[in-house]
C-alpha cells in the first residue's frame, strides 16, 4: 500500500523564487545549445548578487578562525555586537547599544523571524523585493499592496499609506510596513524628508517599519542617505548584512537593530526563536565577521569603489534602457538594480500574445532575445502592468575593481568607456 504524503498548504501557496527559477531556466538552455554545438548567450539581468570579490580582511578573517567549532550564543558573540552597534555610529550616526543588535544567518531570516513574531497585517509597497511576499504565505498571514506609482518614482507616498492604515485599523490595531531602502528593484533612495514624513504616517497610526536597509552603504551619494534607526528608534526594525556592500553573500550573516523600549522583551523571544530553529550563526563566520564591521581602511576603501561603480553601471545602464523607443526606466540611486516601465509598448505585446507581465519575462528570455529579467507576480505588480527588474552586475568584477583602482574614470566620457571595457 503507498503511503499518502499531505503537504502543508502554506508551503503549496509559495513557488521557487523567479531569480533562481530564471537561473536554472537560462543553465537548460545554455546546456542545450551546447549539445548542439550552438552559442546561446543570456544578458544575465535577473540575479541580484554583488560581483565583486570578498574584501580581503574578511577573507582572512574567516580563515584565521576556523577553529571556532564551538555552540555561541543565540543572538551573537557580544565582540560582534560590539562592533556592530560602533558601526551604526560611525556609518550613519545612530547611537546603538549592543543590547538592541540581534545577529542572524543572513537578512533574509531575520525578515523571517520578525514576520513571525510581530502580530498584525503586513504592508508590502508594489514593486516589491521578490523575498518578502513568499515569507507571509509561508506562515499565513494577511498582506496587503501598496501600489505606488510611476510618476512619484515609485516611492510611497504618505497620504497613501494614511489612507491604508485608516481602512486596516477596523480589522487590526498593529501594522508592519516593509519599507526597502535603497529599494530593490527600483534602485531609487529616499530623502531624510521623505522618510520623516512616512515616521509621522506609521506613528500616528501604530505601525511598526521593517526596514531593510541592506543596501545602505551601496547608496552613491552615501552622505545623503538617513537610517530609520535615526527617525524611528521606537519603532523600525532596521536591518542590514554582509551580502550586498561586502559582496559575502554565502556568508549568510545579517544584523537587525531592535527598536528602543520593547528590545528587551524582543531579544528574548529572537533568541527563543533562533535556539529552537537554528541554534546560532555559525561561530566561525561571526569571529570573522568583527573583522568587517570594525575600523578598517582597506574595507573602507572598499566599499567606496565599489558603490562607484554600481553608479557607473547604473547611470550607463538606466541610458541605454531609457534611448530605447517605448520603455522608461529608473535612474538609479543605490543597490545595484533598475525598473523598466514597458507599459507604453502594451499593445504592440499584446498583439505578439504577451497578454501579463509574467508573459513578458518569458517572451524577453525566448529565441532570439536571451534576455533574463524578473516580472510580474513575484515583484507584486498587477498582471497587466508591464515592468521588469533588471540587475547590472553581470561581470568580472575583481577585473572590474582592479581597472578602477588602478585608473578611476574622471570623465563621463571615461566612465562610458570604462563600462565597455
Amino acid at each position: 500500500m503507498t503511503m499518502q504524503l499531505d503537504i502543508d498548504p502554506h508551503v503549496d501557496s509559495i513557488v521557487m523564487p523567479e531569480n533562481l527559477k530564471v537561473g536554472l531556466i537560462v543553465s537548460e538552455a545554455k546546456k542545450k545549445c551546447a549539445e548542439q554545438n550552438r552559442i546561446c548567450d543570456y544578458a544575465g539581468f535577473a540575479l541580484g548578487q554583488s560581483p565583486f570579490p570578498v574584501p580581503g580582511p574578511l577573507e582572512k578573517a574567516l580563515a584565521s578562525n576556523a577553529d571556532k567549532g564551538h555552540y555561541s550564543v543565540a543572538d551573537g558573540i557580544p565582540e560582534l555586537r560590539k562592533a556592530i552597534a560602533n558601526f551604526m555610529k560611525r556609518h550613519f550616526g545612530v547611537h546603538v547599544t549592543p543590547s538592541r543588535v540581534v545577529v542572524g544567518p543572513g537578512t533574509k531570516s531575520l525578515i523571517f523571524t520578525v514576520f513571525t513574531m510581530i502580530n498584525g497585517h503586513v504592508i508590502i509597497p508594489s514593486p516589491s523585493w521578490i523575498g518578502y511576499t513568499p515569507q507571509i504565505k509561508l506562515l499565513g498571514k494577511h498582506f496587503h499592496i501598496l501600489y505606488t506609482r510611476p510618476e512619484h518614482n515609485y516611492r510611497i507616498q504618505p497620504q497613501d499609506l494614511e489612507d491604508l492604515l485608516v481602512r486596516l485599523a477596523l480589522e487590526n490595531k498593529q501594522h508592519l510596513l516593509v519599507l526597502n531602502n535603497p529599494h530593490n528593484p527600483t534602485g531609487i533612495v529616499y530623502s531624510r524628508e521623505e522618510l520623516i514624513e512616512i515616521v509621522e504616517v506609521c506613528r500616528r497610526n501604530n505601525a511598526f517599519i521593517l526596514a531593510d536597509e541592506i543596501y545602505a552603504l551601496s547608496t552613491y551619494r552615501f552622505e545623503e542617505f538617513t537610517s530609520l534607526a535615526s527617525l524611528f528608534p521606537e519603532g523600525a526594525f532596521v536591518l542590514n548584512g554582509l551580502s550586498k556592500d561586502r559582496s559575502a553573500g554565502g556568508y549568510r550573516l545579517g544584523a537587525c537593530i531592535l527598536p528602543q523600549y520593547h528590545s528587551k522583551k524582543l531579544k528574548l523571544d529572537f533568541m527563543k526563536i533562533a535556539a529552537t530553529v537554528y541554534t546560532n550563526v555559525s561561530t566561525p563566520t561571526q569571529y570573522a565577521a568583527v573583522a568587517a564591521y570594525e575600523p578598517n581602511e582597506e574595507i573602507e576603501e572598499y566599499f567606496r569603489i565599489t558603490r562607484d561603480i554600481h553608479r557607473i553601471m547604473g547611470q550607463f545602464s538606466s541610458d541605454q534602457v531609457n534611448n530605447m523607443d517605448g520603455i522608461r526606466a529608473t535612474v538609479p540611486q543605490g543597490a545595484f538594480y533598475l525598473f523598466a516601465d514597458f507599459n507604453r509598448l502594451a499593445k504592440d505585446l499584446k498583439r505578439k500574445n504577451i497578454m501579463t507581465s509574467n508573459q513578458l519575462e518569458t517572451s524577453l528570455m525566448a529565441h532570439p532575445h536571451h534576455v533574463a529579467t524578473i516580472t510580474g507576480d513575484s515583484l507584486l505588480l498587477r498582471p497587466d502592468d508591464y515592468g521588469a527588474r533588471l540587475a547590472f552586475v553581470d561581470y568580472d568584477g575583481k577585473a572590474a575593481y582592479e581597472r578602477y583602482k588602478m585608473n578611476p574614470p574622471k570623465s563621463p566620457a571615461e566612465e562610458r568607456e570604462f563600462v565597455r571595457e
